[in-house]
């Protein structure tokens, strides 16, 4: 049997999977069930912690946390100097784009590991190539 190839999780795809009231909830709710191997950074969780922080409580950023820890397989990648450097040429690449350091950083990750997909529903994390799992269901 073929081994799964893995895939990058951005911040939407873990925030629309937490938040029953998201447009795409269904879709990643169904993903993260038979999930292929799956990677993301530090960064991805700062913001799904941040964005649970400020829209809902203490509370609720703290359970985006657990989920985010319960999530088999889901490797979290430490994000230092070397990807923060690679991830700022990027942003000097797609300087014409509102790319966050997150962002950049995901999509540098995704060239260098190889990702074949990216679950997102940000358009700015094609920008490299890698199809949107959005797209591709």
């Amino acid at each position: 049997m073929a081994e799964r190839t893995e895939a990058y999780v951005d911040t939407a795809a873990l925030i629309a999977f937490a938040d029953g009231s998201d447009s795409h909830h269904a879709l990643f709710r169904r993903l993260f069930a038979q999930p292929p191997p799956l990677v993301t950074t530090t960064l991805v969780v700062a913001e799904g912690h941040g964005w649970f922080l400020r829209r809902f409580d203490p509370a609720r950023a703290l359970q985006f946390l657990s989920m985010v820890e319960a999530i088999r397989p889901l490797k979290v990648t430490g994000v230092g100097l070397r990807e923060q450097a690679a991830a700022t040429l990027l942003l000097r690449r797609f300087a014409d784009q509102s790319l966050t350091l997150a962002d950049a950083v995901g999509l540098q990750l995704m060239t260098a590991r190889r990702v074949r997909s990216c679950w997102s529903t940000d358009r700015h994390m094609g920008l490299t190539g890698v199809p949107l799992v959005i797209h591709q269901h």
